[in-house]
């Protein structure tokens, strides 16, 4: 692993931790060259699950991808970075658990959705708006009415 300080790849770790849910391991690496300390996650990488596009197109599922998504639409909203994490988390298991091996991104836009609106309405009408493509204002009225009356 190369330092990211200085470059070099002569390192050795230092301490090695489970990381979050269990999916991933976190090792505490120490640089032999410039002495300082860096962190790396290490995480089975899985392509077998592809997202079917609303075009048709099929492609890998990715996470970075699907938090990129869900923090647009938590800009200036009182959504913690951590928050976001365990949303996405949550999405990618449900999504592992229930299908195989591709799934329709509106069904993952649906579970993005669900989470969402309980956390915050704004970051929920936001994320909705693109997945949920309206084709007009009056759609749109319909989704902030619905919320108003639940």
């Amino acid at each position: 692993m190369k330092c990211p300080y200085c470059g070099n790849d002569d390192d050795k770790v230092v301490d090695t931790r489970s990381h979050a849910d269990g999916s991933a391991i976190r090792r505490r690496r120490l640089c032999n060259v410039c002495g300082k300390r860096f962190i790396t996650i290490e995480e089975v990488e899985d392509k077998t699950l592809y997202v079917i596009k609303a075009d048709g197109r099929r492609e890998p599922f990715n996470k970075d991808k699907l938090r990129k998504g869900i923090e647009i639409a938590c800009i200036k909203r009182p959504v913690s970075i951590d928050r976001i994490d365990k949303i996405v988390s949550k999405v990618e298991s449900e999504i592992k658990i229930d299908f195989v091996k591709e799934i329709d991104s509106r069904k993952i836009g649906e579970l993005v959705s669900l989470c969402l609106k309980d956390i915050d309405e704004v970051a929920y009408v936001r994320f909705a708006s693109v997945y949920r493509n309206f084709k007009d204002k009056d759609e749109f009225l319909r989704e902030l009415n619905q919320l108003t009356e639940e």
